[in-house]
């Protein structure tokens, strides 16, 4: 058994080309491109239950050799994924079953009859493969680059394969973002964490492809830099998903969430105050704020004008031939492995993050309501779009981290504050405007936001 780490990252043809004569690969390139067809065949259960299992099982054709593996249940975080891998040498291309035992084989498949295994998808391609090694500090760093180019192929459907694979053979896996980054700084590279196998599913079942992840569990007594880094992963994360379902599908739901997604990540990195120097996060906030300019006002056009939502996949497809959304993908993700915004903060800011979750969130509440003053928007709601960054940050919090705190009805408040939060959003009309009034008298007046002004 080996552990496989590696970073997928989506790309287009013209991006793939560009990658073989890259500056940075040809320095440290040490073995050259080696070029192999590789042919895949998937197998599972006619219920699928390897997939259910989160375990990929297929026979490879490369060259002379025939390699059958399992990969077996990892974890990936935003585009990096880790997971168990089990290979064995084939005199034939045919499926051993015998070696599905002992150690490799998931607990929860072993009441399965193998015998129902059988083949259920293909992913044929040409790999252009190097061994990529330099320096890192006093550690070398040896990673293998993949320049993937092929198809997905279930029955009469079919997907195009054109993807960059950098797997870690040596050193830190911080290193693979490292030279993500780098590559992305003139290449529109997208994280994705979709393997192959996981492209043959959603060919077979679109909607075999979760979008949704595990929340991370934000508990009273965690310290604040905990909290952050688990909620920024998760967001990141799941914005990457959303953003490869679109662009797979174009169903205008997911291109609602991704751009939810990105307003939250940049209510947080607005939220820390001291905990976070707003100059470490300075480059990421006006990232987030490039994409959000452009996307946020065509999803709030696009909710009435079917024209703009018939045209967004377009757009998007644009988006991502462009390098931003790669940068900051990335650039988020190597922030927030090496915890940036912690190396030079002051004494305050690293009491801040260090205190326990529920205090740092009541004094936040307390401090945000305060500045709020929703009475003044009572008497003067044509100016509460100005609030929208201040909502936004309370918001972001409430819905993630409402669970740490004991505070009467704080759900209420969520909801509450979520349609004072869409009336802000709209343009100002009689009819608004009277909207506003009555429900920045409702958030000001429920139980919640009362607890939280006595903080």
């Amino acid at each position: 058994m080996q552990k496989e780490t590696e970073i997928k990252l989506r790309v287009s043809r013209e991006t793939l080309a560009a990658l073989r004569d890259h500056p940075l690969l040809k320095k440290r390139n040490k073995s050259g491109w080696e070029r192999r067809e590789l042919f895949n065949q998937y197998f599972d259960t006619p219920d699928h239950e390897l997939a259910a299992a989160k375990v990929a099982l297929r026979v490879r054709r490369d060259g002379e050799e025939v390699i059958q593996t399992l990969k077996t249940k990892g974890q990936s975080i935003a585009g990096l994924s880790e997971r168990n891998e089990y290979d064995w040498q084939l005199a034939k291309a045919k499926l051993d079953l015998k070696k599905l035992d002992g150690e490799c084989w998931p607990e929860q498949l072993a009441g399965l009859d193998k015998k129902t295994i059988k083949p259920v998808f293909t992913t044929d391609f040409v790999r252009e493969r190097a061994e990529i090694a330099w320096g890192r500090g006093k550690a070398k760093v040896v990673i293998e680059a993949a320049l993937d180019l092929g198809k997905v192929i279930v029955g009469k459907q079919s997907e195009e394969i054109c993807e960059l694979e950098l797997e870690l053979r040596e050193g830190e896996p911080a290193a693979l973002l490292e030279l993500a980054a780098e590559l992305a700084e003139k290449l529109a590279l997208m994280p994705c964490d979709i393997s192959k196998a996981e492209r043959g599913y959603r060919l077979n079942d679109p909607g075999s492809y979760a979008l949704s992840l595990p929340v991370p569990a934000l508990v009273a007594d965690m310290p604040l830099d905990d909290a952050f880094t688990a909620l920024a992963w998760h967001l990141l994360a799941s914005s990457q998903r959303l953003a490869e379902q679109y662009r797979f599908n174009g169903h205008w739901r997911l291109l609602l969430e991704w751009v939810e997604q990105l307003s939250e990540l940049r209510a947080l990195l607005g939220s820390l105050g001291q905990a976070a120097p707003r100059a470490t996060s300075h480059d990421l906030r006006l990232a987030l704020d490039a994409l959000l300019e452009d996307w946020r006002p065509l999803v709030q056009f696009g909710q009435d004008d079917e024209d703009v939502r018939k045209a967004a996949p377009e757009q998007f497809a644009e988006e991502l031939l462009d390098v931003r959304w790669g940068q900051f993908s990335l650039g988020l993700a190597r922030w927030l492995m090496a915890r940036s915004w912690t190396i030079e903060r002051n004494t305050r800011g690293n009491r801040q993050g260090a205190a326990q979750l529920s205090n740092w969130l009541g004094h936040f509440f307390a401090e945000e309501a305060a500045s709020l003053q929703l009475s003044r928007y009572q008497q003067q709601p044509e100016d509460l779009a100005e609030q929208l960054p201040r909502i936004e940050r309370i918001l972001a919090w409430l819905h993630h981290a409402r669970g740490a705190l004991e505070l009467p009805e704080l759900d209420r408040l969520f909801g509450e504050l979520n349609k004072l939060h869409a009336l802000a959003l709209l343009d100002i009309s009689d009819e608004v405007l009277e909207a506003r009034v009555q429900q920045a008298l409702v958030v000001f007046q429920s139980r919640a936001w009362k607890h939280i002004l006595r903080r």
